[in-house]
């Protein structure tokens, strides 16, 4: 238990300060002269006026044994009006019911102690105590109060002079507390049971001999014997090994819940996070719920985005939350540690569904952005297309001798349109995304029109066959072949006798293969390329990425077949339906 702030106000003297440290350092003394004078007082029987004396001295030193204050500590004036009382009593009404009262409530705090401690030798000691104490209280205390004293002068001398020899094997274990142990705290609920166990053996024993006129001895064997087995019975009940629950899942729910099932607080959480989207207003909500249980009167909350407070507040507060999130709730009574715990987690889990909202948030942005960016890197690699076909028809129009050339004007009037078309479909796309519908086109016409778009020298473009009147998606062909012949073309600055080849393989399922006669694509390039965007001293990067995703979407494959220096090919065809293969996972020969 913790001192009381009055207890706190003044520090300790030195005097009081080295009682403190010999009562922690010294405690098997002070716990053995504790109870040899309980012992001698005991004996010698309530009549005795040195007997008075002696347990107001064992009273003196268990103020400095006991777990309920600090030895260091000083006492209040309601503590110090307590042990006054307690040392009239023993003065005055001193009997051997009080004395029998005494022995049982010191059993019960020795009791709760010895479950306390991991250091063997500590439990032992405290465990040599509690037997102590309860043969000190049947053999010598409860007979001189038992309806028929049974107790024989020989048996009661034995205990006289030999209980004391059970309190010198205390000296015998360590004196100091075990690193790392609070050896002077109690649980107190293992107190009260103990407490009231033995009250109930010295109750039931004197009942069975005033009811059932049995001897003392018989009377205290068989209520030993009863409590027993019905502690027995009550365990099984609590945790069965039939595979079945106890009575253990029911008081914990029963404890866990209070008034609200943790299953109902999460379902309310979880469908709240379903019908609000925006994080804030998840908020809200979510502790507005909280203001509405019967134990909480107000709610004080502040995040990243702001703070703000529902409800009343009072004197009795709970802090919770989690870092992302602070949370104070007010309750209009005084908060027991079981229910602040239930009101610690129950903020905890609003604030974790809070973070998961704004993560969620965050990911919609991100994924907006992402989409916003490859939508705009694929718009913008189809306007360098079409400002690669403009500078090809500069550079028709530049290199023809005369401007009214017939070549010239068929030429123009053959690829101009293509290219305004182009750019309205650009525009459009800009103007609504989501109304990218892909527009197909015949095959022959396709292959006809590409090749007068590049009249370059060094491109080639050959069919194995004449291309059919079959349908193909000309902005995903249009994209694929810009691509690789300007990627090809960049390659002219480093190897001036570049070559490229253009092959249709026409058929049900046509194949557009690009190959030129370039340096192979670096090794380091190869694991990003088609998969990421990537840098490269002639391109090769976002382009590609973004007509591969394409394909993949439209049903093709972009691969690189072939990474030889001097034979690097490139190829777009029809992925084959139930192929496990990704659209992008050719394996390129290097």
């Amino acid at each position: 238990m913790q001192p009381s702030a009055s207890s706190t106000v003044a520090p300790p003297s030195k005097l009081e300060a080295a009682v403190a440290r010999f009562s922690e350092r010294y405690s098997n003394i002070v716990l053995i002269t504790m109870l040899l004078l309980l012992h001698v007082a005991t004996v010698r029987g309530v009549a005795d006026v040195w007997a008075r004396a002696l347990l107001i001295a064992h009273l003196g030193l268990l103020l400095l044994w006991q777990p309920l204050l600090r030895g260091p500590q000083r006492i209040s004036l309601p503590q110090a009006l307590a042990i006054g009382l307690a040392a009239l009593a023993v003065m005055l009404g001193l009997s051997w019911w009080l004395l029998a009262f005494w022995t049982v409530v010191l059993a019960g705090l020795v009791g709760g102690k010895v479950y306390q401690h991991h250091a063997p030798w500590q439990r032992r000691r405290y465990l040599l105590v509690f037997i102590y104490l309860l043969a000190l209280l049947a053999v010598v205390v409860l007979p001189e109060i038992a309806p028929n004293r049974e107790i024989t002068p020989e048996v009661r001398r034995y205990a006289e002079y030999g209980l004391p020899v059970l309190l010198m094997l205390i000296a015998f274990f360590p004196g100091e507390p075990a690193r790392g142990e609070a050896p002077e705290l109690i649980d107190f609920f293992y107190s009260l049971f103990m407490m009231l166990l033995l009250g109930l053996t010295v109750l039931g024993s004197f009942t069975l001999m005033t009811l059932g006129r049995k001897p003392y001895l018989q009377a205290l064997t068989e209520t030993v014997f009863i409590l027993a087995g019905t502690l027995l019975l009550i365990g099984l009940a609590w945790s069965p090994r039939a595979g079945f629950a106890g009575l253990d899942v029911f008081v914990s729910r029963y404890l866990f819940s209070i008034g609200l099932p943790f299953e109902r607080w999460l379902q309310f959480l979880a469908e709240l996070s379903l019908q609000q989207r925006r994080p804030e207003v998840f908020l809200s909500e979510g502790v507005a719920a909280l203001v509405r249980l019967p134990w909480v009167s107000g709610v004080r909350w502040r995040s990243s985005s702001g703070a703000g407070e529902v409800g009343e507040r009072t004197a009795h507060a709970v802090d919770g939350g989690t870092a992302e999130l602070a949370l104070t709730l007010y309750s209009p009574h005084r908060v027991s540690p079981t229910l602040q715990w239930h009101l610690m987690l129950l903020g905890q889990l609003l604030g974790e569904f809070y973070l998961s909202k704004q993560h969620e948030q965050e990911l919609q942005e991100g994924a907006y952005l992402q989409a916003v960016h490859e939508t705009g890197a694929r718009l913008t690699h189809e306007v360098k297309n079409l400002l690669q076909s403009l500078n090809v028809l500069s550079a028709v129009a530049a290199s023809e001798e005369s401007g009214d050339s017939p070549r010239l004007q068929a030429f123009l009037r053959r690829e101009l349109p293509v290219i305004v078309r182009r750019l309205s479909e650009t525009l459009e796309k800009l103007r609504r995304p989501e109304a990218d519908a892909e527009r197909s086109t015949a095959l022959d016409r396709w292959w006809a029109a590409a090749q007068s778009r590049y009249p370059d020298p060094s491109i080639v473009f050959e069919a194995d066959a004449s291309p059919g009147p079959s349908a193909i998606p000309v902005g995903l062909f249009d994209s694929v072949l810009d691509n690789l012949l300007q990627n090809g073309l960049a390659k002219k600055a480093v190897t001036p006798d570049l070559r490229i080849r253009v092959t249709l393989s026409a058929g049900a399922a046509p194949v557009l293969r690009v190959e030129d006669s370039g340096a192979a694509v670096p090794a380091d390039a190869l694991q990003a390329l088609l998969h990421a965007p990537i840098r490269s001293e002639h391109g090769l990067g976002i382009g590609l990425f973004q007509a591969a995703r394409r394909a993949e979407t439209l049903g093709y494959r972009l691969a690189l077949e072939n990474n030889l220096d001097g034979a690097v090919r490139f190829s777009l065809s029809k992925r084959s339906p139930g192929s496990g293969q990704d659209a992008r996972g050719h394996h390129a020969a290097v």
